[in-house]
C-alpha cells in the first residue's frame, strides 16, 4: 500500500506540475496558518471560517491544514499523491459551497460579487496529474519508493 502512494517516475513535467501547486497552496496557506503574504494568519482565518462562513471548526481546520501542509508537501514532493487529493478535496468543497454560485469567470473587471470556479478546476486538473502519476523527479516520494512488486523488479533487472 506504501509503495503505490509514493511510487513515482523520474518525470521532470509532473515535477514542474507539483512545484506549481505546491507555490500556490503553500503561499495561501501560509496567509492563513502564519499571516505571511497578507494574509491573517490562524486564528483570524479560523474565526472567519466558522464564525462567517459557518464551517464547523474541525473542518475549518482540516480546510487550513489542507491548504497549507498540502502546499509544503508539494513543494518537497513527500506524501505527493495524499497531499494533491487534500488540496483537491478543499476546492471541490469551496467549488459547491461558494464559487457554483458566482459562474464560471473570475472577477476579472470587478463587476461580479465574488470570484468564478474556472480556476479550482484548474487545481483540480494539476491535482488529479498527480494523483495519477507521482511527484516526479527531485521529490522525497522518489527518494523513499520502495524497489516495488517482484514482478516490477523482474521487469527492471531485464531491461
Amino acid at each position: 500500500m506504501f509503495y503505490r502512494i509514493v511510487h513515482t517516475n523520474n518525470d521532470w513535467a509532473m515535477t514542474i506540475v507539483r512545484l506549481i501547486l505546491g507555490v500556490v497552496f503553500f503561499a495561501h496557506g501560509a496567509q492563513k496558518v502564519l499571516g505571511w503574504f497578507g494574509g491573517y494568519g490562524f486564528q483570524a482565518t479560523m474565526g472567519m471560517f466558522t464564525q462567517k462562513l459557518g464551517i464547523p471548526a474541525p473542518f475549518a481546520f482540516l480546510a487550513i491544514g489542507a491548504a497549507f501542509l498540502g502546499g509544503l508537501g508539494l513543494l518537497l514532493g513527500f506524501l505527493s499523491r495524499i497531499a494533491a487529493l487534500g488540496i483537491m478535496t478543499n476546492m471541490l468543497v469551496v467549488i459547491f459551497m461558494i464559487h457554483r454560485h458566482i459562474g464560471f469567470f473570475m472577477n476579472w473587471a470587478g463587476n461580479q460579487r465574488g470570484e468564478g470556479f474556472e480556476f479550482h478546476l484548474l487545481v483540480l486538473a494539476l491535482g488529479v496529474a498527480i494523483v495519477a502519476k507521482g511527484a516526479g523527479a527531485m521529490s522525497i516520494d522518489r527518494l523513499i519508493t520502495p524497489s516495488g512488486p517482484v514482478e516490477e523488479r523482474k521487469v527492471l533487472r531485464a531491461a
